[in-house]
């Protein structure tokens, strides 16, 4: 059963009550799954209208392109 922990909640720019929700997913997938941080959007600030699973062994080079991306 997957467990969650919250690690942040950032207003997201360009909306008046929109998140971006960063949470630690452990076993997300079932018993033996790779743990995941899990991103998600919520436009109203409650409901998570898009999600996104990073596996921890993608994390750095995803923050190095977002990093790129940034430039």
């Amino acid at each position: 059963m997957a467990s969650e922990t919250q690690l942040a909640k950032i207003g997201l720019a360009g909306t008046k009550k929109g998140i971006i929700s960063i949470m630690d997913v452990k076993e997300p997938y079932g018993a033996g799954s790779g743990d995941v941080v899990s991103i998600g959007i919520a436009l109203n600030g409650k409901d998570v209208e898009w999600k996104s699973h990073i596996p921890y062994a993608n994390l750095a080079e995803v923050i190095k392109v977002l990093q790129e991306a940034q430039k």
